[in-house]
């Protein structure tokens, strides 16, 4: 279990050779070929930097040490590495601020933070996210795994034993029932913005409920605000939440379930707790932590050749030995002597059980980007609040009809992602509604269709102020609308919560009476008041929008801006819109 950051440091000699490529690609090799050249001595250092996700740190740190004490040099040339357990959500910070890539939830990287040569974080989800959120030279699919740990459901032993733990099976759709019954599970989660674990567990329960038919949006919505109740953004703060006493108020009262890793379970249950967890290895299994070995982007080439020796003596035998007393997995599930297996534990060994079923597999190459930007984003909106203006374009061009949508239109697709986002958002939200073209209500280009207020008593009416929306004969009345409808969230700022105007348009301004940009972004400028931000999001909609005058307005304000030319992708758009948005800001 990672119980927080320390570091470690050792030196390995070894020496710079050939050239590095581009990206992180690891391959087998390179190790015993360069221990053929290995002399007594060196001279010079090369200063190789290896962040490890901190429950494999001293296994890495282990092998590093005795590769020195055996004399490896290569070329003459010395390498010390420095071995640093750390969380890899910090890590993902610093790494995405290098690269420019966008986060949910992740938050700022420390100003003084430093990218690592070498990335061992647990999941290769971090790496797909990455380059999912705009560093496009990460390739998850090639970051080789170096060890492995299934993601489980732990429960309370005495919860686990009445569902019928260890002989009977168990589903995912099955926890997905527990969660939303009348007496539902108490099911928790660290945050899956910042936790591996989490976003595997997320995943595999949101699939199971997405699969539930007529029910599945009621569901999937339901598992998430189920979960959210018990959520930490630690995983130390989520083990506290279960039973510290077996008497049976006090487990009824506690966390009954939650998605962490294999490792997680069996650390917690070494140091004999009053109830011991129960580990679930549900069905289907969920995408296991492959602590892939991932060489960053840009780093020397001595330094590339350095990374890839060390990555051969990660993958020995010796090395998945060290890795049984952490309660870890080798990469393809098996476990090296002294690995103590919970209750119930699939092994790859045992007969009719799959790879993936005991933690084995290239999870890599399964993950589905979408799939994972989905939950990440849709956990991001049912689990934060705020205060939003919702405007709608309603000019003619929204009548255009979607190929992909089977025929319906422009603003039909619009509405329709508009309710399924509201569907998301929980009653601590506040939530306004307008439409816009030209000359709608008198002389103005916009219409107040409902003002701000809680969704705890105006829901309906806004779903009911959804459905008639129609386009006009209108045109676009971009920048008057943009600059009312900042002035209507600031005039009535909430402190408490992220302020924001989000838009859907499918033009450029088009109004020969309204202001001009210049005005426009000129006005903006003059009333933003740091200690009261309003972040405006625009969605832009088809090929006739202008990338160029979105962005513009979206810098003035600290919001953002989103093309696509497929009107079928607003939905996710949205959804990614609002989980961006920067609390603060």
């Amino acid at each position: 279990m990672s119980a927080g950051r320390h570091r470690i440091r050792t030196s390995i000699h070894a020496a710079g050779a050939a050239a590095a490529v581009a990206v992180l690609v690891v391959t087998a090799g390179g190790y015993f070929g360069y221990r053929q050249l290995a002399t007594p001595s060196c001279s010079g250092k090369i200063e190789l930097s290896v962040a490890v996700a901190a429950e494999l740190a001293p296994a890495v740190d282990a092998t590093a040490t005795e590769w020195e004490r055996d004399g490896a040099a290569i070329g003459g040339t010395c390498i010390e590495v420095q071995v640093s357990a750390a969380d890899p959500v910090d890590v993902a910070a610093t790494v995405a601020a290098k690269h420019g890539a966008i986060l949910a939830g992740v938050g700022q990287a420390p100003g003084t933070a430093v990218s690592p040569d070498v990335w061992v974080p647990d999941s290769s989800t971090w790496l797909l996210r990455l380059k999912s959120g705009g560093a496009t030279a990460f390739d998850p699919g090639n970051g080789a795994s170096i060890a492995r740990s299934p993601v489980v459901v732990a429960m309370p032993e005495p919860i686990a034993s009445r569902l019928g733990w260890p002989k009977k099976e168990l589903t995912w759709a099955q926890l997905v029932g527990q969660v939303n019954s009348s007496k539902p599970l108490k099911a928790g989660i660290v945050d899956p913005t910042r936790d591996a674990a989490g976003l595997s567990g997320l995943l595999s329960l949101t699939t199971a409920a997405a699969a539930a038919g007529k029910d599945a949006q009621k569901d999937t919505v339901g598992a998430l605000r189920a979960l959210s109740t018990s959520a930490s953004n630690l995983r130390q703060d989520l083990l506290a939440k279960f039973p510290t006493s077996s008497d049976p108020t006090t487990v009824a009262r506690s966390l009954g379930a939650a998605a962490i890793s294999e490792e997680d379970v069996i650390s917690y249950n070494a140091r004999k707790p009053a109830v011991p967890l129960a580990a679930l290895y549900l069905q289907p299994a969920a995408t296991p932590l492959d602590y892939p070995y991932a060489v960053l982007p840009g780093i020397e080439p001595a330094k590339a050749s350095a990374a890839q020796v060390l990555f051969e003596a990660l993958t020995t035998t010796d090395f998945r030995d060290r890795l049984a007393p952490l309660s870890l997995r080798a990469p393809d599930g098996n476990w090296g002597a002294g690995f103590s297996a919970p209750p119930g534990a699939p092994s790859p060994e045992a007969g009719g059980v799959s790879a993936q079923q005991a933690g084995g597999g290239n999870t890599a190459g399964d993950l589905d980007p979408q799939a994972v930007d989905q939950a990440v984003t849709s956990w991001s909106v049912a689990t934060q609040s705020g205060r939003m203006l919702c405007v709608i374009d309603v000019s003619g061009s929204m009548r255009a009809r979607v190929a992909t949508a089977n025929g319906a239109s422009r603003l039909q697709v619009t509405v329709d992602a508009a309710r399924r986002g509201l569907n998301l958002f929980d009653d601590s939200w506040q939530i306004g509604l307008w439409e816009f073209s030209t000359n709608l209500d008198g002389g103005r280009d916009y219409r107040r269709l409902v003002e701000i207020g809680p969704l705890s008593t105006q829901r309906s009416k806004l779903e009911q102020a959804l459905s008639p929306i129609q386009p006009t004969n209108g045109d676009t009345g971009l920048f008057d609308t943009v600059l009312a409808a900042y002035k209507a969230v600031q005039e009535e700022w909430d402190p408490g919560q992220v302020n924001s105007v989000v838009l859907f348009t499918d033009g450029v301004n088009d109004d020969d009476n309204g202001i001009s940009q210049q005005v426009l972004l000129k006005e903006l400028e003059r009333i933003k008041d740091p200690e009261r931000p309003v972040q405006v999001v625009l969605i832009g909609i088809g090929q006739d929008v202008s990338k160029a005058e979105l962005e513009s307005i979206a810098k003035v304000t600290g919001g953002g801006s989103f093309v696509t030319e497929d009107p079928t992708n607003i939905g996710s758009i949205f959804l990614k819109a609002i989980a961006l948005r920067k609390a603060g800001t």
